[in-house]
């Protein structure tokens, strides 16, 4: 009888959804029963209170200047990411990428007419993207530089001191945008927070981020995220939105607003329950045969593992890495091939999942793994 499939290839944790949203969202709909009267639609751009408390938790992390009217709450972060692209980018524009990065990203930029370019960054130097080499492979027609921060599927934090340098460059570039994927913000272990973006200089007003509930507030499934662009752009954004689909339903935003004013105890909260798994994961690799060197990951709830001396030699890198997972599943793991991502050989191993679990895909992986290479 085959095992059970064990999953350390979802994006999601196993958290559980936080008392205070719930109680929101519940008290929302309670307000809605007791008066007899209809569900409230919120405006396009998200409601005003929900939009200011966004703005305001950015002021406490450094971005002084950044207001409600730049804020706008999306129905989950892939679709504030394709609105952003959609209005950003003209057909055939460059979009530059280091990679490894989320493989989610290749789609969102073919379908808003860009063409995404990767910038192959190497695990021996822990991802670390060099000024002069961003210089570099800046052409005419970059219309923007996509990264995120903490990166999936890697876990590489960049530092204010990193951004303040990559921007030195960047602000060469007047027509160029700057997004910043944060969603998983609050999934840290370095011993200082996560920088955003929007706390550095921005002198031609070209700085985006967006992000969203479902990694560091634990409202998976809730389908609410949120950018913030300068006013025109988040403007533009909103019609977009006004026009194509719809707000996000008024009591998931009351969860949201719940959690965005407890940001810092509930991704605190994750942090702490995620420690124990994290190491098992960590301690799990290290034990394999011919283990390179972890660098532990500070940021997000992944460890991108480097599998690269089990691939088959006699296969393309890709297909070699196919395989590998491929082999893995028949194990009962599921794993995102890194090859996804742009590090073929490497995988992507979520430990937001419970500990017996974990610990019973790690059995599973040495048997795979024990194996010579075919």
């Amino acid at each position: 009888m085959a095992a059970v499939p064990i999953s350390l290839a979802s994006g999601y944790g196993n958290f559980a959804v936080p008392p205070v949203a719930l109680e929101a969202a519940a008290q929302a709909l309670a307000n809605v029963q007791q008066h007899k009267a209809p569900l409230a639609v919120s405006p396009a751009a998200g409601l005003p209170e929900l939009r200011e408390a966004l703005a305001q938790r950015y002021q406490q992390r450094g971005a002084t200047t950044i207001t409600a009217e730049q804020v706008v709450v999306t129905t989950g972060a892939k679709t504030g990411l394709f609105a952003l692209l959609s209005e950003m980018l003209r057909p055939g524009d460059d979009v530059l990428m280091p990679t490894p990065n989320w493989f989610g990203f290749q789609e969102l930029v073919h379908r808003a007419g860009g063409t995404l370019r990767p910038l192959p960054l190497a695990a021996a130097t822990n991802y670390e993207l060099l000024p002069e080499t961003l210089r570099t492979e800046l052409k005419p027609n970059t219309r923007l530089l996509l990264l995120s921060n903490p990166n999936n599927p890697t876990g590489r934090v960049y530092s204010r001191a990193e951004w303040a340098e990559l921007l030195a460059v960047t602000q060469d570039f007047p027509d160029l945008w700057v997004l910043s994927d944060e969603i998983y913000e609050g999934i840290s272990f370095g011993p200082k927070p996560v920088p955003t973006l929007l706390a550095l200089p921005d002198p031609h007003q070209r700085h985006v981020v967006v992000s969203g509930f479902s990694k560091s507030l634990a409202l998976a499934g809730w389908g609410v995220g949120h950018l913030v662009a300068p006013v025109a752009l988040a403007e533009a954004v909103t019609a977009r939105i006004f026009a194509t689909g719809a707000a996000v339903p008024v009591p998931v935003q009351a969860a949201a607003l719940a959690a965005t004013q407890q940001a810092e105890a509930i991704s605190r909260l994750l942090c702490e329950q995620l420690k124990l798994t994290r190491q098992i994961l960590l301690d799990g690799l290290s034990s394999l045969p011919d283990a390179p060197a972890v660098i532990m990951p500070e940021g997000t709830y992944y460890v991108f593992a480097d599998f690269t001396r089990w691939l088959s030699p006699e296969l393309p890198a890709a297909a070699a890495s196919a395989q590998l997972v491929q082999q893995l599943g028949a194990a009962g793991v599921e794993v995102v091939d890194g090859a996804t991502c742009g590090a073929p050989g490497f995988v992507r191993l979520s430990y937001a999942v419970p500990e017996a679990d974990l610990r019973e895909a790690l059995v599973r992986m040495q048997g795979v793994l024990a194996q010579p290479v075919a």
